[in-house]
């Protein structure tokens, strides 16, 4: 049987077209944790997350924070198997990447009790879209073989192990994209139906969408090395947002630059810098979204303001509540825009609707 580690098979972007063509098939790319599964003959079960421990570059595994999945794989799952999915959380209609956040917690709490009340509040479900092990291996295996082996293990779907909607119809696949994205689809990965599992290749594809807005650069924050003579240099500018009170709210920001321009914006945004005794939006300010406040992830973030004058245009793929959701790619200054028309009533709103309708049986 296969063992982890195994680096998960990725996807390669594909712009924000669905594809069209044979042989391919389409589904929902989901808001979530990646995740392999692995459960053994004795039924002992892993949830390889990306990446690796820092410390000792072992596999983290997911499994200590997600006990109502590693008890339903156990339950259902047949030892001897390795599926590939994402945990995700339903919460109010959608998937909720922030409430799956904080089911992450430091793991001397593992079996603890407040592990066991996350649980019990915001129940994860693993959402199975791939099949590596079936008693047999499977990644050498054309997808469409592996799809049928995944859904051949039909008494395993019901929550919180879920089957991932899978069809070869661009129509209905175009319906996902649009319809559920306020949802938490977070875009459709395009799978070739004759492709073997190849494991760290970027062997699919991934359709997203792409949006461009107006924002008002309201401060930065210093890369994490400094420029060649020793001084910060900007890391990411930090995007706003006014909204009908015409109050200024972070809304995220733009890292993206090449090491030169990213001393070229420091010389850029100088005279903009606002000290520390003058007014700022983001200052002594309540009820907006500011940068740089601490969470049980990071402390406190330093940044930079500067007086909210400039205006950028930015691309985006989509919205969470009032922030971007992913960084964002800075596309151009807007100099013939002026800051005060750069509200939220610009941003496109996706069609409202509920999870439930794309992961019912």
């Amino acid at each position: 049987m296969l063992t982890p580690p195994i680096e998960p098979m990725l996807a390669a972007p594909l712009g924000s077209r669905i594809p069209v063509g044979p042989d391919i098939s389409f589904e929902p790319k989901w808001d979530g944790f990646r995740c392999l599964v692995f459960v053994d003959a004795g039924g002992k079960v892993v949830l390889q997350g990306r990446g690796r421990s820092k410390r000792h570059d072992e596999i983290v595994d997911l499994a200590y924070a997600f006990p109502e999945v590693v008890d339903a794989v156990r339950e259902r799952v047949p030892g001897g198997t390795v599926l590939d999915g994402e945990i995700v959380i339903q919460h109010d209609g959608r998937l909720d990447f922030g409430v799956l956040s904080s089911r992450l917690r430091p793991r001397s709490e593992a079996e603890g009790t407040n592990i066991a009340r996350l649980a019990d509040e915001y129940p994860a479900t693993l959402l199975a879209f791939d099949v590596l092990w079936s008693g047999r291996d499977l990644t050498s295996e054309p997808f469409s073989v592996r799809r049928a082996a995944l859904e051949a293990l039909g008494s395993s779907w019901q929550e919180p192990i879920l089957l991932t909607p899978n069809t070869t119809d661009r129509d209905v696949a175009e319906s996902w994209f649009v319809g559920f994205e306020s949802a938490g689809v977070d875009g459709l990965i395009v799978k070739p139906l004759d492709e073997a599992y190849q494991p760290g290749k970027r062997a699919q594809g991934k359709v997203k969408h792409l949006r461009s807005a107006d924002v008002v650069v309201a401060g930065w924050r210093a890369y994490t090395k400094p420029g060649p003579d020793g001084e910060p240099i900007v890391g990411s500018l930090l995007l706003g947002l006014y909204d009908e009170e015409g109050q200024l709210h972070y809304v995220g920001g733009a890292s993206a630059f090449t090491g030169r321009r990213r001393q070229e914006l420091v010389a850029l945004l100088a005279p903009l810098t606002c000290p520390d005794d003058h007014p700022h939006p983001w200052r002594g300010t309540t009820g907006v979204r500011i940068p740089g406040t601490a969470n049980r992830w990071r402390k406190e973030q330093p940044w930079v303001a500067l007086r909210p004058e400039l205006v950028a245009e930015v691309e985006y793929d989509q919205m969470e509540g009032d922030r971007f959701r992913h960084g964002v790619t800075f596309a151009r200054w807007r100099p013939d825009r002026g800051p005060a028309t750069c509200g939220f009533d610009q941003l496109e709103v996706p069609p409202t609707a509920d999870i439930a309708g794309l992961l019912a049986p």
